[in-house]
């Protein structure tokens, strides 16, 4: 193999996996030098009761800590500031991230904004954050964002509607804490959605212009352990194999995305979350089909090799021909999880999709990186097929 692109990557996140680690949560608070920390709670877990399995493991180490679950599905730049300040006043010296990508979005700015000030729109985009944060430790409870080793937060600007993120190596978590059986009690939908979305990532940092022999390395991996363990974590979520794959392949997936970025997914599933509340994992699971189909030309050798990862049959078909088997077995894979397959399904209008395609357009990183570049044409197109299903 010949490597002709030059690359250069960061990972600096401690990663502990399996069953029961979460267990190990106090030692690993001391090891990173806090002493109390500010907890930012998915209310979700809260609500169920949840909650306790984090908790359990701090009260019986003695840990104090101070709890903030003011966390929305599609979370604004407001709960970042708000929980700083609720870290400020007590004292806390490190953010324990425990839900999704929301919930790690959030602990993983307060972190940030511990320690450069100012307010959290202040960092979005890319480079702006100049000091280190206070020790973040990111707890995933689904299989999807891989926001435990991504450098990236995602945030709604109250202000403008629109969805953007910060962007910087002082956001990589200094400690992903990984149990699957945090993931067991996930209901079935949410399975469904997280985990596509976890597949997204993969697929997309795959097919990236950025891409590299490390990224795919952990592309492939995502995506096989996604493709062999969704349908059944879905039909039963007491599935601790699949479960433990799962959460392997989002995790495998979030490294992917750090190093090669995603794509045009990515960029069209962004107003959909901004102007119409549509969670991520949704909203990309909506579209990956859609544009997957468009993107085919972009690469086929590498859309024709997603079809056998997925798991289907396609020696002796062309490459044009495998790849349109990927886009097939995506619309089957959404089908087989209970995902809608239009946009119309999520009571989007059809006339506000020229204003989408110009937001798709401004989430420059993820274009640039899609394989196949788009005009806002090609955009308005592809939401078009989306609503029609």
């Amino acid at each position: 193999m010949t490597v002709s692109k030059s690359f250069s990557i960061t990972q600096p996140t401690q990663i502990h996996f399996g069953a029961g680690s979460i267990n190990s949560l106090p030692e690993i608070i001391a090891q990173t030098g806090g002493t109390k920390p500010l907890l930012v709670l998915d209310p979700g877990l809260v609500k169920a009761g949840l909650d306790t399995n984090i908790r359990t493991p701090l009260d019986t180490a003695g840990i104090d800590c101070i709890v903030y679950d003011r966390i929305d599905p599609e979370p604004g730049l407001r709960l970042a500031d708000a929980g700083t300040e609720l870290a400020r006043a007590n004292n806390c010296d490190c953010v324990i991230g425990v839900g999704g990508g929301s919930a790690m979005d959030v602990a993983k700015a307060i972190s940030i904004l511990l320690t450069n000030g100012g307010h959290a729109v202040d960092y979005l985009g890319l480079g702006k954050i100049s000091k280190p944060g206070v020790p973040k430790i990111m707890v995933p409870t689904s299989a999807g964002t891989g926001a435990e080793v991504t450098f990236t937060a995602v945030f709604i600007n109250e202000e403008t509607g629109s969805k953007g993120g910060m962007n910087g190596d002082p956001l990589y978590p200094d400690v992903a804490l990984l149990d699957p059986e945090l993931t067991l009690s996930l209901p079935p939908q949410v399975t469904a959605t997280t985990g596509i979305d976890a597949l997204t990532h993969a697929l997309e940092a795959y097919t990236s212009t950025q891409a590299h022999p490390i990224s795919e390395m952990y592309s492939l991996q995502a995506m096989e352990l996604i493709a062999d363990n969704i349908r059944s974590a879905y039909a039963d979520g007491r599935n601790i194999e699949a479960r433990s794959n799962m959460l392997l392949g989002s995790l495998l997936g979030g490294k992917a995305l750090a190093i090669a970025g995603v794509g045009l997914v990515h960029a069209m599933a962004y107003p959909l979350g901004g102007m119409f509340g549509i969670a991520h994992g949704l909203a990309n699971a909506v579209l990956l089909p859609y544009v997957t189909e468009y993107n085919l030309i972009g690469n086929l050798q590498k859309h024709a090799l997603l079809a056998e990862i997925l798991g289907q049959d396609v020696s002796g078909l062309s490459l044009r021909d495998a790849a349109e088997v990927t886009v097939e077995d995506l619309h089957l894979l959404n089908q087989d999880l209970g995902i809608p397959k239009s946009l119309q399904e999520l009571n989007i209008s059809e006339d506000k999709l020229p204003e989408m395609a110009e937001i798709a357009l401004t989430v420059a990183r993820p274009v640039e990186n899609n394989p196949r570049q788009p005009s806002k044409e090609d955009i308005i197109a592809i939401y078009q097929e989306a609503m029609a299903g």
